[in-house]
C-alpha cells in the first residue's frame, strides 16, 4: 500500500493560478483563442504517450485535465480517461465538450494528492502535462502521481525549464513578443529544471526513462519534438 500522500502547504494549489485558467475557460476550445498552443501541441504529447505507453485498453489518468483537451484524445485512442483538476469552470467545460463530441471521460473536481489516498496504484498511465509549474508544492504533484500509478506503469510530466533562454522564449517571447500567450500565464520563479524534476521524480519511487524537447519555430509556426529541452520538455518515467 502506498503512503499517504499531502503537500507540504496543505491544499496544493494556488487560488491566482486558478482564477487565470477560470477567466480564460469559455475559450478552452477555441482553437484560434489563447489555448491555440495547447491544440497545437497535443497531436505531438498525444503520439509521445501512445508511442510509449500504448493507452488503447489502459486505465489512464490526466492530471490537471483543463478542458479536456488531451483527455478527449486519449480516450479516442481506446484509453479509460479519468481527468481531475481543482478549476471548477474548467471542468464544467470539460464535461459539456464530453457531451458535445461523444467521448467518454470521467471528469472529477478533487486534488492528485487527494485522489493518491483515495486509489493508490488504481492507473496503468498518468500523465501530468503543462501543471507543475502552477502549483506551490510541484514535489507533492510528482509523489501523488507515483502513487497512482501501477507498479510497472509510466507517468509522463510536462512543464518548462528555468534558465535565461527559457525566460526569453516562454515568457517574453510567448507572452510580450508574439502574443501566443495571456501575459502573466507564466512566472519564471515557477519553472523547473531538469535536474529537480529528476530529482523529485526518483525520490518518489519512479525511474527515469528519459526527456524529450518541445521546439516551435516563431517562422513556420510549427512545433516539433526533438533533443533540446532547454525551454519546453516532457519526462517520461516508470514505476
Amino acid at each position: 500500500m502506498a503512503n499517504p500522500i499531502e503537500s507540504a502547504q496543505g491544499l496544493n494549489v494556488d487560488q491566482s493560478e486558478l482564477q487565470k485558467f477560470a477567466d480564460l475557460a469559455h475559450k478552452w476550445w477555441d482553437k484560434n483563442s489563447e489555448f491555440k498552443p495547447l491544440h497545437e501541441i497535443n497531436p505531438l504529447r498525444l503520439d509521445y504517450i501512445d508511442s510509449h505507453a500504448s493507452l488503447s485498453g489502459k486505465k489512464v489518468l490526466d492530471v490537471g485535465c483543463g478542458g479536456g483537451i488531451l483527455s478527449e484524445s486519449m480516450s479516442e485512442r481506446g484509453a479509460d480517461v479519468t481527468g481531475i483538476d481543482l478549476g471548477e469552470k474548467a471542468l464544467k467545460v470539460a464535461q459539456l465538450h464530453r457531451y458535445e463530441s461523444g467521448v467518454k471521460v470521467d471528469y472529477r473536481l478533487i486534488s492528485v494528492e487527494d485522489l493518491a489516498n483515495e486509489a493508490p496504484e488504481s492507473f496503468d498511465v498518468v500523465t501530468c502535462m503543462e501543471m507543475l509549474e502552477h502549483v506551490p508544492d510541484p514535489a507533492a504533484v510528482v509523489r501523488a502521481c507515483a502513487n497512482l500509478v501501477k507498479p510497472g506503469g509510466k507517468v509522463f510530466f510536462s512543464t518548462i525549464n528555468r534558465n535565461p533562454k527559457a525566460y526569453l522564449f516562454a515568457v517574453v517571447g510567448a507572452e510580450y513578443v508574439l502574443n501566443m500567450l495571456p501575459r502573466g500565464t507564466h512566472e519564471y520563479a515557477k519553472f523547473i529544471k531538469p535536474s529537480e524534476l529528476s530529482s523529485w521524480v526518483r525520490a518518489a519511487g519512479l525511474d527515469v526513462i528519459g526527456f524529450k524537447g518541445l521546439g516551435y519555430n516563431p517562422l513556420t509556426k510549427v512545433y516539433k519534438l526533438n533533443d533540446d529541452v532547454s525551454v519546453n520538455y516532457i519526462l517520461q518515467t516508470v514505476k
